[in-house]
Order: structure tokens, then sequence, then C-alpha cells
């Protein structure tokens, strides 16, 4: 089995806009625990990595999934690229192979890139100020319409009234809502556009 790299680059830069890799690892039937031990251990070793930002785990769905998505973003490709080829990497990814239904699976790409793919979507990312005002597009709505609909009803809720803990919601689903339910029904709608040369 081979392992599936794709790799993004840009013009801008490499050290400008930082680098995520997303790994999918779906798993053997009744091999959950032991993945869920193997993956502690690999946390707490590549949370020591040179340059790692953010280390998130989404987890499957009892019953209804058996992948994995482990989200990794670094400061600079170089940095992605040392702990995605270390040593310690590949010795713990094949201690990880008998769980696996598939073999480890990763993308990576430069900066928010990855918020523009889609599978079957062309490999190159569009260019920035497409992803600018795309995204500018998509934030100003989710924004004012959070701000105004969905703080109130918090606060309705009991949720003290604070400014950080208000930003803190109010980017916490603005976030949420764009990479999980905007972006990507939003890319397919203006696919043509934004990948046009």
């Amino acid at each position: 089995m081979t392992t599936t790299l794709t790799k993004e680059t840009n013009s801008a830069g490499i050290t400008e806009h930082g680098a995520t890799v997303v790994i999918t690892h779906r798993i053997r039937a009744g091999q959950q625990a032991q993945y869920d031990a193997w993956l502690s251990d690999i946390a707490a070793i590549s949370k020591h990595a040179e340059g790692l930002l953010d280390w998130q785990v989404v987890k499957p769905i009892d019953g209804f999934t058996t992948t994995y998505t482990i989200i990794l973003r670094f400061v600079t490709q170089e940095c992605l690229h040392h702990w995605m080829g270390s040593a310690a990497r590949a010795t713990l990814i094949e201690q990880v192979r008998p769980l696996l239904a598939d073999d480890d699976q990763f993308v990576v790409r430069s900066g928010l890139d990855f918020l523009f793919m889609q599978d079957g979507a062309p490999t190159k990312a569009p260019v920035r100020w497409k992803q600018f005002l795309l995204t500018w597009s998509a934030i100003y709505p989710l924004s004012l319409g959070i701000s105004l609909s969905v703080l109130p009803l918090l606060h309705d809720l009991g949720l003290p009234q604070n400014r950080f803990l208000n930003a803190f919601c109010v980017s916490g689903l603005m976030v949420g809502l764009m990479v999980y339910v905007v972006m990507p029904r939003y890319t397919k709608l203006v696919h043509r556009w934004l990948f046009a040369q």
C-alpha cells in the first residue's frame, strides 16, 4: 500500500501562509478502542513537533462512520513535511496499520486553501484575491447574522453579557459554519468563477 500525498504550494511563499495537513483513517470494525489509544500516543508526540500550531480530531459517529479525520496546522510547509516524513511518525504509522481498513491517507494544503478545495475539483488552489472576496462575502453576513440573532438568544438562555465571551461564541460559531456548512456549498455554487483562469 502507498500513502497518498497531494502537495499544494503557491507563488506567494510557503512561510507566509502556513500549511495544513488533513489525515483520514478508516478503522477496521472492532478496533476503535485500540485506535483511540494509538491516537493518544501520536498526539502526545506530534504536539512537540517543530512549528505545530494546532491539532484537531474529528471522531466517527458511532454506528454511522468509521473514519477519523485529524487536522494539523504548521507554521510552514517545511515544518509540516519534516513531521510527516519523520522517523517517529513512520514508526507510529507502522504500528497502526493493522487497525486501518485503508492506508494512511493525507492531503497537504497551504494556508486556508483547504476551505476552497473539493473532491473532484482542480488540484490547483484558486488565486488569493478570489479566496479573499469569497471568504469576506461569506464572513460578513455570518458575523452580522450571528451577532443579531444567535447572541440575543444565548443571552436569553442565560449567557452572561461579556464582550470577550460574545466574541468567543461568535467566532466559534462562525468558523464552524464556514468550515462545515457554508464553504463546501458556497465554493460549489461559484466553482466555475472560482477556478477560472
